[in-house]
């Protein structure tokens, strides 16, 4: 199945875990203002980008974006 990414839910991963993005900026030695740029959509995170978080988070990589499936045909 084909899917279009949707919003950045790490901010949600975030607070689930009592994470700040300082935090986790520190921890990826990562700018604050990068993972801002994710979580207000204003950036994509590369696939290796993403795995890093979800590693650090402990989420997967899909528990980072909306899926949303797009229909047979799109």
């Amino acid at each position: 199945m084909k899917y279009d990414l949707g919003r950045c839910l790490l901010q949600e991963q975030l607070e689930e875990r009592g994470i700040s993005r300082e935090a986790l900026a520190g921890a990826l030695f990562y700018k604050p203002e990068r993972l801002a740029d994710y979580i207000d959509n204003k950036r994509l995170m590369p696939l290796k980008t993403a795995i890093s978080i979800a590693d650090t988070v402990g989420c997967t990589v899909n528990d980072l974006y909306e899926l949303i499936p797009v229909e047979r045909g799109n």
